[in-house]
């Protein structure tokens, strides 16, 4: 199997309610996008997000077309990143730097900009040849502190044994 294969062979592992949750309230009611998304008893509304947004879609997504994923737009007036990548629901998004074929379009709307419509987004957008995840680091690295080291690890630092070599039997498990 091709690691892209690999990779959509496996299954989700999430507790069902949560789940069912996701199919049936974000993808199928779409209610974060109508603001009727309840968190501890209170509506989320994309439009009080304030924080940047770096949102992909890719140009022949089956699941999630790309000018449905792009409509974030209009439903927000923060900084907002599209991309929008060649490639299918899943290859769009594993296309890894060095994958020959790839490409991306991108635009930055500053906070309270106007709407740029699919179509103009398409057209003024300039096509770069490469992976996207070079954008999104970039993006990543320009909004991000200084670099911390990681924590020790192991049993002596932690007082914990550990449980078995990894990968363990619940990454293995059926």
């Amino acid at each position: 199997m091709t690691d892209l294969m690999t990779w959509n062979a496996d299954t989700t592992r999430m507790p069902y309610r949560m789940h069912s949750e996701y199919l049936r309230k974000l993808f199928l009611g779409n209610v974060l996008a109508e603001g009727r998304f309840m968190v501890n008893g209170e509506p989320v509304a994309l439009a009080d997000i304030r924080a940047p947004i770096f949102a992909v879609g890719t140009e022949r997504d089956h699941v999630a077309p790309w000018r449905s994923t792009y409509k974030i737009n209009l439903q927000t007036e923060a900084e907002a990143t599209f991309v929008l990548t060649t490639g299918g629901h899943n290859a769009g998004i594993v296309s890894e730097p060095g994958h020959r074929g790839r490409s991306f379009r991108s635009m930055r709307r500053a906070p309270g900009a106007h709407y740029l419509d699919p179509d103009r987004f398409y057209a003024e957008a300039a096509r770069k040849d490469g992976s996207w995840w070079l954008k999104w680091t970039t993006w990543l690295n320009d909004r991000s502190g200084e670099p911390t080291s990681l924590p020790t690890m192991g049993a002596a630092q932690s007082g914990y044994s550990p449980l078995g070599d990894a990968p363990d039997g619940y990454v293995l498990a059926d």
